[in-house]
């Protein structure tokens, strides 16, 4: 099986977040995704800056989940996107 790292953007001035990123790569276990999570999530609020974060109070959610494959002659099905919260 499969994990999907998905990561969201947040301000708790606006109350709002961005579109869900969801990482190109796919991961083995679940723990190889969660130190990828924390590694980007280190990366971005760095990248965006002290100032910026703090004056927009950013921070950074993300999750790991098993990514579900559709068997062949499965019916589609739709995408759904998790909440991360």
């Amino acid at each position: 099986m499969k994990f999907i790292l998905g990561i969201l953007l947040c301000s708790q001035l606006t109350g709002t977040c961005m579109p869900p990123y969801v990482w190109p790569e796919r991961f083995d276990d679940g723990y190889d995704c969660m130190v990828q999570g924390y590694v980007a999530a280190l990366e971005k609020i760095e990248e965006i800056g002290r100032e910026e974060v703090n004056n927009s109070k950013l921070y950074i959610k993300f999750g790991c989940y098993p990514e579900i494959v559709q068997k062949e002659g499965d019916p589609a099905k739709f995408d759904r996107l998790v909440k991360l919260w």
